[in-house]
């Protein structure tokens, strides 16, 4: 009898044990968590260019073997490796030291070539857009027989036309903003 009285009571003191020890390995967890986030703070490491006795090159971020020569590291010590904040890339940086050089004849068909290809593509492009508008047809296209008794099903194929209508106007808006980039 006096078992069973102290039964309820057990299960709740495991049960609580139990909480507590999920508790406990939370806190852990989270405590853990917080100090691999901190320890792996500034992740980033300067990749260094090194030589070795026999001329190999050689590329790493840990100290190289004894008889090694460093040739250079990147961002910190090489000012031709540092990047720009500015976010606008590369376009007006000079090229690098025995970097292939293209005619102007040869970039100048190679870039008649893209804008081909890219009003070729435009035209595509508004020519599905005039048919997505088409069917759209100012969002009351005419239901077809199966979605007369089924509503659900006009409404998808509308989100459709719509969503398709959407694609190629900003696939447009993009070949233009790509076309008007070309010199």
């Amino acid at each position: 009898m006096r078992d069973d009285a102290l039964l309820p009571v057990r299960e709740r003191g495991a049960r609580a044990a139990a909480g507590g020890d999920t508790r406990v390995f939370r806190l852990v967890f989270a405590a853990l968590l917080v100090a691999a986030l901190a320890a792996a703070g500034d992740a980033c490491a300067d990749i260094c260019k090194y030589i070795d006795a026999d001329g190999n090159t050689h590329y790493s971020n840990l100290p190289p073997d004894k008889g090694w020569r460093r040739l250079g590291c990147t961002a910190s010590d090489d000012p031709k490796l540092k990047r720009s904040g500015d976010g606008a890339g590369s376009r007006n940086a000079p090229s690098p030291q025995g970097f292939p050089r293209v005619d102007p004849d040869t970039q100048k068909s190679r870039d008649d070539i893209r804008r081909k290809v890219l009003g070729d593509e435009l035209a595509a492009e508004e020519k599905l857009l005039v048919e997505s508008r088409s069917a759209y047809a100012d969002g009351a296209p005419v239901p077809l027989p199966e979605e007369r008794a089924d509503a659900e099903k006009y409404r998808t194929r509308l989100a459709r036309l719509r969503q398709s209508m959407t694609v190629h106007e900003k696939n447009i808006e993009a070949l233009r903003k790509e076309l008007a980039a070309i010199k």
